[in-house]
């Protein structure tokens, strides 16, 4: 059976993570988890969708409107319901709502045959997709991600600092003042104790995800600090507009299970309406519900973003149990606490099926993506880049890049995410088994940054080849030249020459001379490319650059062009070739002074920016055509517009080969008719002896 994309909605996350990988992944099965229809909604039209399963489903009603949804967003979509109890009213529902197939307490195995049958009859019908994700990365909530990841981390450090508060309140030695005169002595250590409570309730909501822990915890807590019979925890079901129980103390099971409240014209939906705490304590009962009768309760709303999105309740069966102000003040600290706790499940929640939403679509590419936070926390990382890294992204997430992928390279990368040029934010990376990436940073509006890794290490291998074959045939070509420039010579020794024989000859010699200069450039690009020019000094390369425009400036004379200079005295050196840099450096200033016309200006300028300096060479010349200019640093590439036909189309190919062996960058910016700035990055003698860049983990 092929693999297929299977919707998974969990209401209650009754199935294990073991459970899943042994039932949907074997066969390679991609699996999108949910535990609301509002979230499988989104999830099926967005990504079309083999197989619907409908896992443990609370109620006969949830089950209908869960097939009913997944129909109406994917037409002819089979759905297989998974059921933990065989319970006649759920059968029934499943099988009114025409589910495909049905398991009651499955095993992992039985649950793999079941979707292979619906995948083989499922193969017979038209699909709804092509299976195809291409939504751009532009498009994807990253925004959003990255804000509920900034919220919940806030809402974490709010609660620290109340459980600092807290201890420190505690740990002050009791003396003379203690306790406050307003609080009587023999009510100090219920206080003392209330606080405990509610400082170590304020810990576990830090520590523990388990929303259904967390929240049984905050109902014991409201039953231990008011002495009720009963507390409850009730949030409202947005299909229904009921109250159903999603946490109790001391309520039979049963009850909770099937307890709904209806918010018309009762107690609940007054405090859900007004937003306000309801507190009674009557000599006759009260009706909750039919069997749910009590004489003292407290009712306090949660609010959430929108509204109360539940209640917060404690009572007591039996007359002469009063509950009081105080007792309403300490609820209203527990509801805190619970809306507090459900945002923060529902925030994780929403990062996780994001997240599961971009993996699905970021695995689907074979280049390599990371994306951090504005804080550079690894907020995601694809397939392709875990490889490359060889990283555990469940142990890499939500941690300093520098924790997360200590790759000098790309933290040298990182180290320049907050430069204003596209061109200092690229970098080829190599990794430890011989792999080059392209690399490219992209600083996102409210998200922070993205990493797109392209694998070149094909075309790299490609120009290795290339230019070992040149350079060996180069060498070849050598010795047969030297040898028809000096017949030449003795050609014309041997006698008289009339002038037309003479004009061969010189033909020749021009020719022969051409392509031995070719061949010459041709050797030094091999060697270049090679690394067999090794040396390195400290190198000034203001003072190489003034040298190479003083060697030049006669030529600039003869041809009407005004040469500039401002080449400051006090950068820091670069660690390099001398010969090599100013064999750079000559190559630029010549290339500006060839195409630039008569009258025109030539501009050589050198600066520091951060730990890199920066060589210039500007001019106004002919321009290159924006199409052109991605490939001007080819072997042999000439730009259409150029007339001149002198010269071997290497030079520009020279200088990108000794940048970059250098470490450093070069690029073109140009206007046709206007002219073109070269830039060129070279890092400082001082960085490159520096340790791994540092990037920060917080950056406030």
């Amino acid at each position: 059976m092929p693999s297929e994309t299977i919707l998974l909605l969990d209401p209650q996350h009754t199935l294990t993570p073991q459970f899943e990988e042994a039932a949907f992944r074997p066969r390679g099965h991609r699996v999108l988890a949910c535990e609301s229809l509002a979230e499988a909604i989104g999830l099926v039209k967005q990504f079309p969708t083999s197989l619907g399963v409908v896992a443990m489903p609370a109620s006969p009603e949830f089950t209908q409107d869960a097939i009913a949804t997944l129909r109406a967003a994917q037409p002819r979509l089979p759905v297989l319901v998974l059921l933990d109890e065989d319970s006649p009213e759920l059968v029934q529902a499943a099988r009114q709502a025409k589910a495909n197939d049905l398991l009651v307490s499955p095993s992992p195995a039985e649950v793999d045959a079941a979707l292979e049958r619906l995948a083989a009859e499922y193969a017979h019908r038209p699909k709804p997709g092509t299976g195809e994700l291409k939504p751009r990365l532009a498009s994807l909530p990253l925004t959003r991600l990255s804000q509920h990841v900034s919220r919940l981390l806030a809402q974490e450090a709010a609660l620290t600092t109340l459980v600092r508060e807290a201890q420190t309140a505690l740990a002050t030695p009791p003396g003379p003042s203690a306790p406050p005169a307003e609080v009587p002595a023999a009510d100090a250590s219920p206080r003392v104790r209330e606080l405990e409570t509610l400082a170590g309730l304020a810990q576990g909501i830090l520590r523990h995800l388990n929303l259904d822990a967390v929240l049984t915890a905050i109902v014991e807590a409201a039953v231990a600090l008011t002495g009720a019979d009963e507390g409850s925890l009730m949030l409202l079901d947005e299909v229904t507009g009921d109250l159903y129980m999603r946490a109790a103390k001391n309520f039979d099971e049963q009850f909770v299970r099937t307890f709904r409240a209806r918010v018309q014209d009762s107690l609940a939906g007054e405090a859900l309406r007004s937003g306000e705490p309801v507190l009674i304590d009557e000599h006759s009962p009260q009706k909750i519900t039919t069997t749910f009768l009590v004489h003292s309760l407290i009712f306090v709303p949660l609010k959430g973003e929108t509204g109360s999105v539940g209640l917060l309740g404690v009572d007591n069966r039996q007359a002469g149990r009063p509950l009081t102000a105080h007792h309403v003040v300490l609820m209203q600290a527990l509801a805190e606490y619970a809306a507090v706790a459900l945002e923060n499940a529902r925030l994780y929640s929403q990062v996780q099926s994001e997240r599961r939403q971009l993996e699905t679509i970021l695995q689907q590419t074979e280049d390599g993506v990371l994306i951090t936070d504005p804080q550079d926390r690894l907020l995601l990382i694809n397939r392709t880049a875990q490889e490359a890294f060889g990283l555990n992204q469940d142990a890499a997430l939500l941690h300093p890049l520098t924790e997360a992928v200590p790759h000098p390279e790309l933290l040298a990368l990182y180290s320049r995410r907050d430069t204003p040029s596209p061109q200092l934010r690229r970098a080829e990376i190599t990794l430890a088994d011989g792999r080059v990436f392209h690399t490219h940073l992209t600083p996102i509006e409210g998200v922070g940054h993205v990493v797109v890794m392209r694998d070149i290490t094909h075309l790299k291998e490609l120009d290795r080849i290339k230019s070992e074959f040149v350079t060996t045939v180069s060498h070849d070509l050598r010795s047969p030249l030297t040898t028809i420039l000096g017949y030449v010579d003795l050609i014309e020794r041997g006698g008289p020459l009339t002038p037309q024989q003479h004009e061969f000859l010189r033909r020749v010699q021009d020719s022969t001379q051409s392509i031995t200069a070719l061949i010459t450039d041709l050797v030094h690009l091999g060697r270049i490319e090679a690394g067999l020019d090794t040396q390195q000094d400290l190198v000034d390369l203001s003072a190489l650059a003034g040298y190479a425009a003083d060697s030049l400036r006669l030529r600039c004379e003869n041809k009407g062009i005004h040469l500039e200079v401002d080449l400051p005295q006090d950068l820091p050196a670069v660690a390099g070739n001398p010969v090599r840099l100013r064999q750079m450096i000559n190559n630029l200033i010549d290339n500006a002074i060839k195409f630039t016309p008569e009258n025109g200006r030539v501009t050589v300028s050198t600066h520091l920016e951060e730990n890199q300096v920066l060589l210039l060479v500007s001019d106004t010349g002919v321009g290159i055509p924006p199409p052109e200019q991605p490939y001007i640093f080819n072997k042999f590439y000439r730009a259409s517009n150029v007339e001149d036909g002198t010269g071997s189309g290497l030079g520009l190919s020279i200088v990108r080969s000794i940048v970059e062996v250098h470490g450093g960058r070069i690029w073109v910016e140009s206007t046709v008719g206007e002219g073109s700035t070269f830039t060129v990055v070279l890092p400082t003698a001082q960085a490159k002896q520096d340790e791994t860049p540092e990037v920060s983990a917080s950056r406030g």
